[in-house]
This record gives structure tokens, C-alpha cells and sequence, in this order.
């Protein structure tokens, strides 16, 4: 090993003779001398000596406590101030310099080698010291999560660059401040301060963590969810020094888990619609056979009961209305093609009017009937589109029962839409829909009513969708409450 390299500083020649003879008796390599605090930088820097005995009084303008700061300062090497004078203003402006060591002259050469070991020691577990916090601060920067510590006061002694990009602080701005000040959190759903988890560490000398739904605001108001944990600084005596707070921002993982909830839904929903699928052609299958013996019977009553003709035609008529519905229950349940033809839109409104004629007259409704003259065929399914218009209508019907008789009024319009369109408005007077359900009423299983399944949109959907058409709703201006339905087929190309 070899042998630490001193620099001298001393303005009398004899002296640092005689402490170049000490060093050397004591195993020491003596780099070099100078006699005032410039010559004392110049050599430092120069030679990058292991230590600098250095004495208080010099020549010039700079005396050895100021030299040995800048030394300190510039170039870190440690230094033993040498003096004869002890008063306590040399004393304390010494102290200042933060030097490793203080001789009186004259010394000994076992003082003279005590307090240089002792000097070199204290200097290597000082850099072993400043390299342990460089590490430590470098990966403390380094990692994902955000990192605030405190001291025992809860006052901010570190941040690392994410706390500073999640909080709006910097480090600087932050040092000193009580950590509630720049660490502010409320619960997400309240809106109320959330206990401070620094004061909570400090006062239990545990690892605590933050409840679920946490925002943290921000310096600039952002708000951000975050995941927390505190824990304490327990120093050498087992005190606590101090708090670590360690948290995430956990937008992304809510989106994820978000998603993975909407994925599961999905999931769940197809497997619903399966079975609905499967108990529809079921439904249809078992329907179809009393359907057939009502038809069966009614047109014996034709032939046998002149004075129930009427009636017996309506339940022929009604039956073979029915028959076709379960045929088209059975198409919807298989996801089959519709069966298209040249359908006449409003044949189709008049047809659902007479059905719920009824329902109208009971429910004190005035049913406004707008329809264009001479409006152009459609290609569809004539069944399916009739249920459209007949779910459609019925739910006007339903939307009114909460409105004064006198009020209710359900409005049905057909237009042309261009020449390739032709446009049915169903449009009521009831409370209206809510603008933030205006996709969702068309998502299979989603209702708004109480005893409702969820399919009757979803499936009108299916339908206009699988003509070609689209289908919407809005809710009526402020002036007019109610709910307007909206859908649109195409027309029919007779070149087809």
C-alpha cells in the first residue's frame, strides 16, 4: 500500500521543515509546500494531494480557515488546521471549515500521525458515505414510483423526479415544506381530506397504506389516483427520524382493469344471448303448434258460423300475424338473412295502429299520424320492421304513464330521406330520455324499466341494422319534453 501524500501549508520555512521531517520519519510522502492560501490552491489542484496540514495564520490577504474552505469546497481533500493559538474565535471560525483535524503547535510525532490516520479514515467513510447517497439517490430516481421523505417534524427532506412530476413540485420548492402541503389527497367519492398517512406513520411506527379511491392533487388542481404506502425511518437508537411515502399513479391500471371488467361483460353477455338465442327457437317452436290449431280451428268457424265471420277473420288474420312473428323470432334466434320484399312503410304504421288501438283509447293517448303520400317501397322483411314500429310505439305508450291525461300524445311521421331513404319518426310527450343513455337503451339486456328484459331495442336495432338502415334516439328540446325515436330503411332498387 502506498504511502498517503501530504501537502504543507506554513509561512515559516523552519516549521514546515520540521513537519516535512515528522512526515517523513512517520512513513509519509510529502508532495510539496506553500506559505499562503493562494499558493495552497494552486498546489492542491496541481498535485491532488490525500491531505492538507494546514496552518491558520499565512501570508497574504487569505488566512488558512478561508484557504481550507475553498480547498474543501473545490477539490474535497480533507485538511488538519495546525496553530499555536487556540482562542475560541479561532476556534469557531475552524469549525466552520469543517477541517478533519486541529493540532496546537508544538506537536508530537505520534500526535502528528494520530490525527493524520484519523483525518484519512474519516475522509474514506465520508466518501464511502457520499457514494452510498449517490447510489441511493440515483435509484430512487431512477424507479417508477414516486418517492417523498420527511424528518420526524414531517417536513419534505427529498423527492425523486416522479414525486416532483405527480405533485408539481420540484425538490427545491418542496425542501422544508410540511408534507401535507404539497402531498394533498381526498377520498374520490367524498371529496373529504383523507388523514395525512406521514402523521399517521409518525405517530404509530408502522407501514400504513392509503384506502382505495385516493385522488392526489396536484399543484396545477390535476387529479390523480394514486396507490400509498408510509413507512418510518428508524435511525441507530431505534427513534423514528423520519417518514417514507412511496406511491403510484394508478390511471392506467384502472383503465386496465376497467377493461378487463368490460371484456368480462362482453363475455358474459354473449354467453346470455346464447341462451336467449337458443330459448327463442325454443319459444318458437312450441308456439307454432297452438298457433296452427287456432288457425285450424277459426277457419272452421268460417265455414260453419256465418254470424262470427267477422270475428272468426280477425283471428285468422291475427293468427297468421303471429305465425309470422314466431317465424321471425326463429330467423332472429338463427341470425338469418331477413326475408326481403318491397314493403309499404306506412301499410306497416297503419297495421300497428289498429293493433294498439286499444292501448291507445285506454291510456287517454292522442296518436298523431304524419304520413308522407306517395312514399317509396323499402326492401325488408315486413314482419321484422312491423315489430320495430309496434316495440317502438308501445314504448311511447309506456313513457306517457306518468304524464297528466290531456298531455300524452305520441306523434308517428314517415318521410322520404333523399331519394334512397325513407325516414320513421316515433316521437312522445313524455319526460324524456336522459342524454347519456342514448346509446346504451340499444345495448342487449340494458333497460330503464323496472320489469323490462332489456331486448326490446336491442332487438329493433338488430333489425334496421340488418336492412341496411340505422336507428337512434334524442331527447326533445327544453321547451318540448319527450323522447324521439328515429330509423331509416332503404329504399327499394327495383333493379335488383
Amino acid at each position: 500500500m502506498s504511502p498517503a501524500r501530504i501537502a504543507i501549508v506554513e509561512d515559516d520555512r523552519i516549521v514546515a521543515r520540521d513537519i516535512r521531517e515528522q512526515l517523513r520519519r512517520s512513513g509519509y510522502e510529502v508532495v510539496g509546500t506553500a506559505a499562503s492560501g493562494e499558493g495552497a490552491r494552486e498546489m492542491v489542484a496541481r498535485e491532488r494531494p490525500d491531505l492538507v496540514l494546514m496552518d491558520i495564520r499565512l501570508e497574504g490577504a487569505e488566512d488558512g480557515i478561508e484557504a481550507a474552505q475553498r480547498v474543501r469546497r473545490d477539490y474535497r481533500v480533507p485538511v488538519i488546521f495546525l496553530t499555536a493559538y487556540a482562542d475560541d474565535d479561532t476556534v469557531r471560525r475552524a469549525t466552520e471549515a469543517e477541517p478533519f483535524g486541529y493540532l496546537l503547535k508544538p506537536f508530537e510525532d505520534q500526535q502528528l500521525r494520530t490525527a493524520i490516520e484519523m483525518a484519512l479514515y474519516k475522509h474514506r467513510a465520508e466518501r464511502r458515505l457520499e457514494e452510498s447517497e449517490r447510489r441511493y439517490a440515483t435509484t430512487l430516481a431512477s424507479i417508477g414510483d414516486a418517492v417523498i421523505a420527511t424528518d420526524p417534524d414531517a417536513r419534505i427532506t427529498f423527492m425523486n423526479p416522479v414525486a416532483e412530476a405527480l405533485t408539481g413540485w420540484t425538490v427545491a420548492e418542496a425542501a422544508g415544506a410540511a408534507v401535507t402541503e404539497v402531498f394533498r389527497i381526498i377520498n374520490e367519492d367524498s371529496r373529504e381530506t383523507v388523514e395525512d398517512p406521514v402523521a399517521k406513520v409518525l405517530r404509530l411506527g408502522t407501514v400504513v397504506g392509503l384506502a382505495n379511491h385516493t385522488l392526489l392533487i396536484a399543484r396545477d388542481g390535476r387529479e390523480v389516483p394514486i396507490d400509498d404506502c408510509g413507512s418510518p425511518i428508524i435511525d441507530d437508537a431505534g427513534e423514528i427520524s423520519g417518514a417514507v411515502l412511496v406511491f403510484r399513479d394508478i390511471t392506467e391500471r384502472r383503465q386496465m382493469d376497467e377493461a378487463l371488467r368490460e371484456a368480462q361483460n362482453q363475455l358474459a353477455l354473449v354467453a346470455r344471448l346464447t341462451r336467449l338465442g337458443e330459448l327463442a327457437a325454443s319459444i318458437a317452436h312450441e308456439v307454432n303448434q297452438p298457433l296452427t290449431a287456432i288457425m285450424s280451428n277459426a277457419e272452421t268457424c268460417l265455414r260453419y258460423l256465418d254470424e262470427a265471420r267477422a270475428a272468426a277473420e280477425r283471428m285468422v288474420g291475427n293468427s297468421a300475424r303471429a305465425g309470422e312473428v314466431v317465424k321471425s323470432i326463429r330467423s332472429l334466434a338463427s341470425r338469418s338473412t331477413p326475408a326481403l320484399s318491397p314493403v309499404d312503410i306506412n301499410e306497416l304504421v297503419r297495421d300497428v295502429v289498429d293493433l294498439l288501438r286499444g292501448d291507445v283509447r285506454r291510456s287517454g293517448t292522442t296518436l298523431r299520424l304524419e304520413l308522407e303520400s306517395g312514399l317509396a317501397r323499402v326492401t325488408g322483411d315486413g314482419v321484422q320492421l312491423q315489430q320495430v314500429l309496434l316495440n317502438l310505439v308501445t314504448n311511447a305508450l309506456e313513457a306517457l304513464v306518468e304524464v297528466p291525461e290531456g298531455e300524452r300524445i305520441v306523434r308517428v311521421q314517415t318521410a322520404m330521406e333523399g331519394t334512397c331513404h325513407v325516414t320513421v319518426t316515433v316521437e312522445d310527450s313524455g319526460p324524456g330520455l336522459d342524454a347519456s343513455l342514448a346509446d346504451k337503451i340499444f345495448e342487449p339486456l340494458y333497460t330503464t324499466k323496472r320489469d323490462g328484459m332489456g331486448l326490446g331495442l336491442s332487438i329493433c336495432r338488430s333489425i334496421v341494422e340488418a336492412h341496411g338502415g340505422r336507428i337512434g334516439a334524442t331527447r326533445r328540446d327544453a321547451a318540448q319534453r319527450g323522447t324521439v325515436f328515429v330509423f331509416t330503411i332503404p329504399v327499394r332498387n327495383d333493379a335488383d
